[in-house]
């Protein structure tokens, strides 16, 4: 904690048992007085410490908004932050053993992570309401009071025509929604709108096919297909179902307030020129593109497009992306590592043993911790609750950072209704788990995925969890590329491996590993070089050498596809000998001469094989002189061929310009045809 930080810890009402002495110890400065009803009976002890001026640390989430609101009342400005001791620690079984998690989750609340960028979004509050029936009238009517709503109707049927005309209706099939909130935009068949003069039933005009529409906020009621994929991540899209009356009128209330100007964080910073996804229209990496949920990322020729207005935040594509084009935002890499390493040396240095990370979200993550906590007996004392905007932003190098750091186990504990979210992750588990056993520091997978939502199964499965001894923790440094901190994590890691091995094998598509050579089909006509986004393949100028350097290889297989003799083949490995930081030779052959200037051109064997095929054999070279043409360079080859009977580039003699001296001497006979030829 700073030095100007004042700290407000409270027991709520004796309900956690919080030692002074113990806590001031595990925090390493004396902590002032517990307290036992902050919130109520004691709120004078927040007003005196909020009026102080100094930044203010409360351990309480539940009543933020009440200190929030006394604080305003005060006319105080300071700097308050929240966390919570309750939920994570003191409301366990453990209770009387969580002081080392309650000191690290309190030194650890202030770390301020590097703010992302925000994306302004205008909302004009057009709403389209997409459905049939009467509950979509009726949604209709409730969302007219604050916003411009339009009904469209799905379905005609069981429809009673409203009294007067609060919402305009129409009727039709959306055939194609594109966009995000604030600007969505959507394709309609059979439009038409309702007639003023319907009676008894609705009167329809003449419909149309292809009527375009905009508008900023979609209710979809229609009961059938989502209008987008990964329709969860949409902002401004509401999909319900119409026979669930709570559900229509929680996403009532909810669109009814989203009008005017907000602020988006951009989740996602896109390096184009690091991008393995392809070179000149040959396939290379399509990862982000396979695990994002929300139809985000799409395929922009030698890159991919992310549009931030549609982009949930979840974080896979950070995570399987393997040269960290693409770098997560909210928070960064760099943060989370940071975090992590703060928190687990607190806990240690507070006495607190064997600590076990539990990865949640901030939003379903903690529900279900709070439901533990309260219903039934909590975390372990050394089960430590570690919150993200979406445990799907994880890659195998956070993960195997946070082993590196102190950590014994790391849990990612994820919503399963949230499935199309979750294959990433369970790739990166794969390839984090496969590391780590390689190098022999596995014990029973330190790492885990628990897709659950069940609150009872998931306490069983974190209180059944086996001790395992964490590593020794070194903090390191968090900055530089992905690559950068992936190599230094695996350093760190195979430092404490027993076995250190050399090389050890990993799972297909991982994004580390060598080139395989066919060094009977390879020409060294060099194109794989033009296509490796990491300059892992490279050439070398003057020499039919083809050299690699393992470490820069992200396994893209740019360079197997451009390949015209399908000579590479990829090899998924993790090499730690240092010779894979240095370009070491792939494959080369014995230069070819120039037989008139002696400048090498090409490699002896494809030379010898062209020489073989075509000499004496083909009708461009048919005699020695023209199949000595082969073994010539680009130069000597056409100084040759200009030079020879054969010029190919000669042309005929073309007569000169004729007088009327030349027509006179041709009548008297002393000129023929041929005189007129110029002699060159």
């Amino acid at each position: 904690m700073g030095e100007h930080t004042r700290c407000l810890v409270c027991n709520c009402e004796k309900t956690m048992p919080l030692d002074e002495k113990k806590l001031s110890k595990a925090l390493g400065h004396d902590v002032g007085q517990v307290n036992m009803s902050l919130c109520r009976a004691q709120l004078s002890n927040f007003e005196k410490a909020v009026q102080s001026g100094d930044d203010l640390l409360v351990a309480c989430t539940q009543e933020a908004p009440l200190f929030h609101e006394v604080a305003q009342e005060l006319g105080v400005s300071s700097n308050i932050t929240f966390v919570n001791i309750r939920e994570a620690a003191g409301w366990s079984k453990d209770a009387n053993k969580a002081s080392p998690k309650i000191a690290a989750l309190l030194n650890n609340a202030e770390h301020q992570s590097t703010p992302t960028r925000l994306k302004a979004i205008h909302s004009d509050g057009m709403c389209l309401i997409y459905g049939s029936g009467e509950p979509a009238l009726e949604a209709a009517k409730l969302l007219s009071e604050k916003l411009s709503v339009t009904l469209l109707l799905s379905d005609a049927e069981d429809f009673i025509l409203p009294t007067t005309g609060e919402v305009p209706i129409y009727r039709g099939d959306i055939t194609k929604a594109e966009g995000s909130f604030g600007g969505f935009s959507i394709t309609v068949d059979n439009y038409a709108p309702l007639r003023p003069a319907s009676r008894n039933t609705l009167d329809f005009a003449v419909g149309r096919n292809n009527a375009t529409s905009k508008c900023s906020l979609i209710l979809d009621m229609s009961g059938g297909t989502a209008l987008f994929t990964g329709h969860l991540h949409r902002d401004g899209y509401q999909r319900v179902d119409p026979n669930d009356p709570s559900a229509v009128l929680r996403s009532v209330i909810k669109l009814s307030d989203m009008v005017g100007e907000f602020e988006k964080p951009i989740y996602i910073d896109y390096n184009a020129d690091i991008c393995a996804h392809s070179r000149s229209k040959k396939q290379g990496c399509n990862k982000c593109l396979d695990v994002c949920p929300a139809g985000a990322i799409t395929d922009s020729g030698d890159i991919v497009e992310i549009d931030s207005g549609i982009c949930g935040g979840c974080g896979s594509c950070n995570s399987v992306c393997p040269t960290g084009a693409i770098n997560y935002q909210y928070p960064q890499r760099s943060d989370t590592l940071t975090r992590v390493q703060n928190l687990i040396s607190s806990y240690s240095n507070a006495g607190g043993k064997n600590p076990i990370l539990l990865i949640h979200d901030e939003t379903s993550g903690f529900e279900m911790i709070s439901a533990i906590a309260r219903y039934g007996e909590g975390l372990a004392a050394n089960v430590i609750p570690f919150g993200l905007h979406a445990t799907t932003s994880l890659g195998h190098v956070e993960m195997t950072g946070m082993i590196a750091s102190g950590a014994s186990q790391v849990i990612c504990l994820s919503n399963p209704e949230r499935e199309d979210e979750l294959s990433g992750l369970e790739i990166e588990v794969e390839l984090a788990n496969s590391i780590l056993n390689g190098l022999g520091l596995s014990g029973e997978n330190r790492i885990q995925l628990i897709c659950e939502t069940d609150p009872e199964k998931v306490e069983e499965t974190l209180w059944s969890l086996s001790d395992i001894s964490p590593l020794k923790s070194e903090n390191f440094q968090t900055v530089g590329s992905k690559r950068d901190i992936s190599r230094l994590i695996f350093s760190k890691l195979h430092d404490q491996s027993k076995a250190k091995p050399d090389v050890i094998t990993l799972p297909k598509n991982a994004p580390y590993g060598r080139l395989d050579i066919n060094m009977d089909a390879c020409t060294l006509c060099m194109a794989c070089t033009s296509s490796c986004p990491t300059g892992a393949i490279a050439d070398t100028p003057g020499k039919p050498k083809l050299r690699f350097t393992q470490s820069a290889c992200v396994q893209c297989g740019l360079c197997a596809n451009t390949c015209p003799e399908k000579a590479l083949s990829l090899v998924p490995e993790l090499n730690f000998i240092a010779s894979a930081m240095q370009p070491e030779t792939l494959y080369e052959e014995e230069p070819f001469k120039c037989i008139s200037c002696d400048t090498p051109f090409a490699t002896k064997s494809t030379i010898e094989r062209i020489s073989n095929q075509l000499a004496g054999k083909h009708s461009m070279f048919e005699n020695e002189e023209r199949s000595n043409l082969i073994k010539m360079c680009e130069n000597c080859r056409v100084e040759a061929q200009a030079n020879s009977s054969n010029d190919p580039f000669s042309a005929s003699n073309r007569p000169r310009l004729r007088t009327s001296e030349d027509y006179i001497a041709a009548e008297r006979g002393d000129l023929t045809a041929k005189d007129f030829l110029i002699d060159d």
